[in-house]
């Protein structure tokens, strides 16, 4: 059981915004539970709240730009990866600037910065996508691809392909987040001499001072020219090295180029709002094919919101009527759920029939029976102390009690022969036997009844 985590102090650093220049300095807060990731432009008036969100991405051109009302943030992605690869779930960035600075190019600076602020473990659940069937996109016209499969864990693996004397093919992987600090995050950010120039003239990269990328060269270059660019980026000397890249850095891998578009996919994944599980395959991955994934997975994740748990009657339940009676300390005509179908530590789902012969039905609008909202509430609680229940060896020597409902809105009449499927997942992890959960209740993909229950397991004296 994951927890979500925050910063514990406040922390700031300071630097140049690659194209444009500008000095910048950002402040990392702490922020509270589902907060997600946000910033704050401080240099305006108002100073607006752009969240971390792939709705906003409204420019792909060499770096991710998120937008709101106008107001930019502009290279976030380092960020953004800084804070996957530490598994910061909640966090307020301040900016007095439109973009974020650039330092070497990489999310190393990032990280140091953070960890400096120490991470704090916060009372809620880390919440997941769980990818549970494959799902691709593909650019026709650049032939990029991304491609996301069913894992228990999230990992990348990437190839990219520049058809290039100097940068060929290189590949990248990433097995699990906790490799990301120590193998991906000072992997920089790199260019070709002939794009790097072409910026130059347009009046981009004005914070570029050849420390920020590493640049591939392509062509033969004579002497004049070599000085030439030593001029334009403030370097004493520039020397083309035997790899074919220009000498101001030395490769921390020698598939460093792969390591960074990686690095960046980490970043733009984070704009879905939540990490994933699964397995990502990105070819020829990029801004703008990253963030386009992005928007897909945030729709997949608003489709399955209230999506009924699949139930398959032929398959044997996790626990049966019997195996729930040995568990729970309910007895007919008040035991309210059948079958448990889903167990985890942090999630059930149980099954209750819905027939005529309910007890209930004799006085509950005889002419036409409806399942009594507050019983509906009761059998969801029911579900959620098999889970509270879970923790503890002797669950039979324990009692669940209510302690809190909120939120609760019913939807749907329930009839009899409908078949109730509740599904019930922690807010907040399992302290001293109180178990905070948020519940649906489906009849088949009709969302009936949700509601939040704080419900406490007592042993029997």
């Amino acid at each position: 059981m994951e927890h979500q985590q925050t910063i514990k102090n406040e922390v700031s650093i300071s630097g140049v915004g690659l194209h444009t220049g500008n000095k910048v300095t950002l402040t990392f807060k702490p922020a509270p539970v589902n907060h997600g990731i946000s910033f704050k432009r401080i240099d305006h008036k108002s100073q607006p709240i752009i969240e971390a969100n792939a709705s906003y991405v409204t420019d792909t051109e060499r770096s991710t730009t998120i937008s709101k009302n106008g107001i930019k943030i502009q290279t976030p992605e380092h960020v953004l990866a800084a804070c996957a690869g530490l598994k910061i779930d909640n966090i307020l960035v301040e900016i007095n600037s439109e973009e974020l600075p650039i330092f070497d190019g990489s999310s190393y600076e990032f990280i140091k910065c953070l960890k400096k602020a120490q991470l704090h473990k916060q009372n809620a659940i880390r919440k997941y996508l769980v990818i549970k069937e494959e799902i691709n996109f593909e650019d026709p016209e650049t032939g990029a691809k991304i491609q996301a499969l069913p894992a228990n864990d999230f990992n990348i693996s990437i190839e990219i392909d520049y058809k290039s004397k100097v940068l060929g093919k290189q590949t990248a992987e990433l097995k699990n987040i906790e490799q990301f600090e120590t193998e991906f995050a000072d992997a920089r950010t790199f260019c070709f001499l002939h794009e790097l120039e072409l910026l130059s003239k347009n009046g981009l990269i004005k914070g570029g001072d050849l420390n920020n990328a590493i640049v591939y060269v392509e062509r033969e270059i004579g002497e004049g020219e070599l000085k030439r660019l030593s001029k334009l980026f403030n370097k004493k000397s520039i020397k083309i090295s035997k790899d074919g890249y220009l000498n101001n850095v030395k490769l921390n891998y020698t598939n460093e180029a792969a390591r960074h578009k990686l690095l960046d996919v980490v970043g733009d994944l984070m704009l879905i709002g939540m990490p994933i599980k699964g397995k990502i395959i990105a070819h020829k991955p990029g801004h703008l094919i990253n963030t386009t994934f992005s928007k897909i997975m945030k729709d997949l994740i608003k489709k399955n919101k209230n999506k009924a748990p699949h139930y398959d009657a032929d398959k044997s339940p996790v626990m049966d009527i019997h195996q729930i009676m040995e568990t729970l300390p309910h007895r007919p005509p008040f035991l309210l759920v059948d079958k448990i179908i889903e167990l985890t530590d942090t999630k059930v789902v149980g099954v209750k029939n819905v027939t005529m012969n309910e007890p209930f039905f004799q006085g509950h609008f005889p002419g036409a029976p409806v399942m009594p909202g507050v019983l509906q509430i009761e059998a969801m609680a029911q579900a959620g102390g098999i889970l509270v229940l879970k923790t503890v060896p002797d669950p039979e020597n324990y009692l669940t009690y209510f302690m809190k409902i909120d939120k609760v809105k019913f939807k749907q009449k329930v009839l009899p022969g409908d078949t109730l499927i509740f599904e019930m997942e922690l807010v907040s992890p399992i302290r001293r036997g109180i178990c905070h959960m948020f519940g649906k209740a489906f009849v088949g993909e009709k969302l009936v009844m949700e509601g939040e229950l704080m419900a406490q397991i007592v042993k029997k004296n």
